[in-house]
């Protein structure tokens, strides 16, 4: 592996050189042909499918259709509309000696993406990547290995037909092996970013040696203040919890007021068409029972909060009054996105004053929280990190930036 990472590590500098406008011609041309080879793509995903339980929540993350692939193109063209974020003149001075400074944006270089079930994020990665100037090294999990070879080799194909070094793009083994390689490839990647589950996330962090981003897991709260508008908490609820279960931004925990345990059985009245399994506290299960099935109403217990489902399951939690929820937040959210469903101005702004997550929402859901939702095409991870980038990272996020200086022959003294 470590030809790879040199390989990636000579192909970053030939991108210094490919002007933007090529860049962005290239990766159309990539979008375009994601429909031409749709059928060997989505042969690879079913292979990749067919090892994985239907019931396994990685399952939906796993899976790729005409439509999915349909909207990565969508996306990739997207990304080619966006302004580069490259040679930007982020700071500018003239000294007393006459130097001339300037801080401009350049790539990191060599970027190291460790992901699970996931097939989309090679084409989101190579996309904000190539977009950026950067090579990129991914490393896949097992369960999505056919998918993430045929999507490469697709990736390949049409760069060595435009003339461009192939190695910017390198895929390594779906070993735990080749992880650690990359973790410890000091010198070739710059940067590391892990995307995936908790634990995952938490063996890199752990185990690098190389520069890490972490985009950690999403255990997500909607709050119900007793503000609340009960249809726009009904809608809230329900998107963020049904429309995709297995995505980091799916909600996970109901936090109610008190006050309004009397429209709770209203709220949840839609999740019952998708079977959403509710563990809910003593004031909650009162407030829900003969009006939720009751198979599906589970008392819930300790375990209950501070979990990412990943699945048609929710925890409620009922509070007396905001700063409850907001505490129930610190204690066992993720620091990824949070919701507040309430008419009370002073409530939401004090909400997002003291919520400490990367994204916090006001009567929205928080599905919304996607890189190409906020208008960054796609994205290379979620960060919740605050060094550094922080929510849905696009093109911005994975650049840093030198000093470039000019004199005249000016010395110091």
């Amino acid at each position: 592996m470590l030809e790879q990472f040199s390989i990636a590590k000579s192909a970053s500098r030939t991108l210094a050189l490919i002007p933007d406008s090529r860049r962005d011609e290239i990766l159309r041309n990539v979008a375009d042909a994601i429909s031409q080879h749709e059928s060997d793509i989505l042969e690879a995903n079913a292979m990749d499918l067919a090892r994985m339980d239907k019931n396994n929540p990685l399952y939906d993350r796993l899976q790729l259709t005409p439509q999915r692939l349909a909207d990565i193109a969508s996306d990739m063209r997207h990304v080619t509309m966006l302004p580069s974020p490259l040679g930007r003149v982020l700071d500018q001075r003239t000294l007393d000696n006459g130097l001339k400074l300037r801080r401009v944006s350049v790539p990191f270089g060599v970027i190291g993406m460790v992901f699970e079930a996931r097939p989309n994020v090679a084409f989101d990665v190579f996309s904000l990547c190539f977009k950026s100037g950067n090579a990129c090294v991914l490393k896949g999990g097992r369960d999505a290995e056919c998918s993430n070879i045929a999507i490469v080799n697709m990736i390949h194909s049409v760069l060595a037909a435009e003339g461009v070094d192939t190695g910017v793009v390198q895929l390594l083994p779906a070993t735990h092996e080749a992880t650690a390689e990359m973790l410890s490839a000091v010198g070739f990647i710059d940067v590391c970013i892990p995307r995936g589950g908790r634990r995952l996330i938490d063996f890199v962090r752990d185990n690098a040696k190389v520069p890490v981003i972490e985009t950690g897991a999403g255990v997500v709260h909607t709050y119900m203040d007793k503000d609340a508008d009960t249809e726009i908490a009904t809608r809230v609820v329900n998107n963020a919890k049904t429309r995709r279960v297995s995505v980091c931004n799916a909600l996970d925990c109901l936090i109610v007021h008190s006050d309004r345990l009397n429209d709770l059985p209203v709220v949840c009245e839609p999740l019952k068409a998708a079977s959403v399994k509710i563990y809910a506290d003593a004031e909650a299960m009162t407030a829900l029972a003969g009006h939720y099935p009751a198979e599906l109403l589970i008392p819930a217990t300790k375990e209950s909060f501070g979990t990412e489902f990943m699945a048609y399951t929710m925890a409620i939690k009922t509070v007396h009054t905001a700063g409850e929820a907001i505490e129930h937040i610190a204690n066992y959210g993720s620091g990824h996105s949070e919701c507040i469903v309430t008419e009370n101005k002073d409530t939401a702004e004090s909400f997002q004053k003291q919520v400490d997550a990367a994204c916090v929402y006001v009567n929205a859901p928080t599905s919304f929280t996607d890189g190409a939702q906020f208008g960054l095409g796609a994205e290379i991870g979620i960060s919740t990190q605050k060094l550094g980038p922080r929510g849905p990272m696009g093109l911005e996020e994975i650049t840093t930036y030198k000093w470039l200086i000019e004199g005249r022959g000016q010395i110091r003294g």
